[in-house]
């Protein structure tokens, strides 16, 4: 008689490769032109030492997206759809009031972005390019599943670093004097509202949002120590689509101060810091600047419509599926008041970075619902949050209220 044979575990990366993606399409999301804004500002202005606004961001980042990861997995369902469930309903309206505004600022910052992209490259104007943007996201978000949507978007991510990552190569940075920004904290009156830019830029609320419900295109049902190994595979997948994030984000801080900061050139708008890369590092430079911005505005603004639709439906009780006639006119709905904003013709380096203060300002109204959730053990059971992620956590929230209470006092209340 023939002994059984156990069925073989997969290997390690090949069932790790099927969890990954939801972390790398919400990354595409904190490398968009409201980034470009806040991180040109930091690097022309003040040159590296803004460094490390961005890597405190992502320690961040991490520690919020794996919680709002977990909370997707664990409950089946998003972080609107869990706040409307779980706070009482006047709460829940002004919470869903504020991420919905948040979400419109995101909106504002990803199209014009890609607009401006669509005039670097194409010489298209904003009026026709921010609303070519809308049909291609339209088009992108409801005439594709869900697996080749992630798809383009990774391919999205991929351009855009190679584009930076040959920007590095081509101003020449001082390595050696940029290093210990990273990791050393500089702030004074002057950078202070950039560097709150900066973190809007980068701990974005309506991408904590996002993940709670992009995670759920995974299978994470079985056994439950498989599933607390499919929680690690979550978790990579996280820190190495934030530490892609990372490696993006800084590298256009260090091209700002390696083109403009050094050569004593001010960069006030995208439009003027690709037109000042052609004669200071040349044309090649200034054509891998507009790839990667078109690219990220594009991809961005497939995530943040992803996230505003999802969050009008959560918060509504609806269904989150795109093909609903609720999630298409959310979609819709919600991007007319960004058309007429760009139709007003603002200064669009203003406000993107503007755009960015508004979701800092947003933040504790996320993280804070989110650290709740995440700690009861009525919603999440034994993957509630650890003392140890707890207590983080509310370093974060302690943190972020703490520099925004700053910020209204520098804008409104004199310097300090």
């Amino acid at each position: 008689m023939l002994a059984e044979v156990p069925a073989r575990k997969p290997a390690f990366w090949r069932e790790l490769m099927r969890y990954m993606g939801p972390g790398f399409l919400v990354t595409v999301g904190f490398i968009d032109p409201g980034n470009w804004a806040t991180n040109i500002a930091g690097g022309s202005e003040f040159n590296y030492s803004l460094l490390w606004v961005i890597t405190l961001s992502t320690l961040m980042l991490i520690l919020l997206q794996n919680m709002a990861a977990r909370l997707g997995i664990v409950t089946g369902r998003s972080l609107a759809a869990n706040v409307r469930a779980h706070f009482p309903r006047k709460l829940s309206h002004f919470l869903g009031i504020t991420i919905i505004v948040a979400c419109a600022a995101t909106d504002l910052a990803e199209y014009l972005g890609a607009a401006l992209g669509f005039r670097l490259l194409l010489g298209i104007p904003p009026l026709i390019g921010a609303p070519l943007t809308v049909v291609i996201v339209l088009l992108a978000i409801l005439g594709q599943r869900y697996q080749r949507l992630e798809r383009m978007i990774i391919g999205f991510l991929a351009i855009i670093a190679g584009c930076y990552v040959v920007e590095l190569f081509l101003v020449k940075p001082e390595w050696g004097a940029l290093a210990p920004c990273m990791v050393i904290p500089s702030v004074d009156s002057k950078s202070i509202l950039v560097a709150m830019g900066m973190l809007g830029a980068v701990v974005m609320p309506h991408n904590i949002y996002l993940h709670s419900n992009v995670i759920q295109s995974r299978d994470w049902s079985g056994e439950e120590a498989h599933k607390k190994e499919l929680m690690r595979f979550e978790f990579l997948d996280t820190c190495m689509a934030m530490g892609m994030g990372w490696l993006v984000n800084s590298s256009m801080i260090i091209v700002a101060a390696a083109v403009f900061f050094r050569h004593g050139t001010s960069a006030s708008g995208i439009e003027q810091a690709s037109e000042t890369l052609r004669p200071l590092v040349g044309p090649l430079a200034q054509v891998i600047f507009g790839v990667a911005l078109l690219f990220a505005g594009i991809g961005s603004s497939i995530t943040s419509s992803l996230a505003k639709a999802n969050v009008v439906t959560g918060f509504l009780g609806k269904p989150e599926d795109p093909h609903s006639l609720i999630y298409r006119v959310g979609l819709v709905i919600t991007s007319v008041p960004v058309m007429l904003v760009i139709a007003m013709n603002f200064d669009s380096y203003r406000v993107l970075i503007l755009s960015q203060v508004a979701l800092s300002l947003q933040l504790p109204f996320t993280i804070i619902p989110l650290l709740i959730l995440a700690g009861r053990k009525s919603v999440m059971g034994e993957y509630a949050c650890a003392r140890i992620e707890k207590a983080l956590g509310i370093l974060v929230a302690v943190l972020v209220i703490g520099l925004n209470a700053l910020l209204l006092y520098q804008t409104f209340g004199g310097s300090f």
